[in-house]
């Protein structure tokens, strides 16, 4: 089974984004029928940490140690986080491009939640991502279905974007099923 990490972000941080992405120029693409791949707002989340494909004899194993590192994120803090999406960017080039939104606030109990997920994991020698933490959303997957010059505009106009605050209140252990008309499935939630 494939699976991740994450916090999910409230209906009203999402739908504030949404209208903000609306009225871009990839919004604009996407309702005159081009296939901009924008994200269902029902699976925008902010990956902590990626495992890939678990043999599905391991999810005891990958929920303890989520839910040791979610007991000690928790205890190491005199709050909940609170976060907001902020900014963006993308990743990527060409037919490869991938456009996010930033998250500002307390990013880093974000940053340390991460880090003590991966070492959990690593400990159980359960897989995971090694690449770097980077919080974001993910926007769309536009490719080259736009052009470099729409990709830049949008871009600028996600530079000063700014969502309403939320608290991250939970760690959610998520299943996800790719292909044509991809699925994800919270399998376990902690409180932060």
């Amino acid at each position: 089974m494939r699976l991740f990490t994450a916090v999910y972000p409230p209906t009203d941080a999402i739908t504030h984004l949404t209208a903000r992405v609306a009225g871009l120029r990839l919004g604009t693409a996407a309702a005159a029928g081009t296939n901009v791949r924008l994200v269902d707002p029902t699976r925008a989340h902010v990956t902590l940490a990626f495992l890939g494909e678990v043999d599905p004899g391991r999810l005891a194993e990958v929920e303890s140690a989520l839910g040791l590192a979610a007991a000690w994120s928790r205890d190491a803090r005199t709050a909940v986080p609170r976060l907001r999406l902020a900014g963006g960017g993308r990743f990527g080039q060409g037919r490869f491009t991938v456009l996010w939104a930033g998250v500002g606030g307390d990013v880093e109990a974000l940053r340390v939640l991460s880090r003590l997920i991966r070492s959990r994991l690593r400990r159980a020698r359960l897989p995971y991502d090694e690449r770097p933490f980077r919080p974001h959303l993910t926007v769309a997957r536009p490719g080259d279905r736009l052009s470099p010059v729409d990709i830049e505009a949008d871009l600028a106009a996600l530079a000063d974007y700014e969502g309403p605050e939320w608290p991250a209140v939970e760690l959610v252990l998520t299943r996800s099923e790719p292909g044509p008309h991809p699925t994800h499935r919270p399998l376990t939630t902690w409180p932060l």
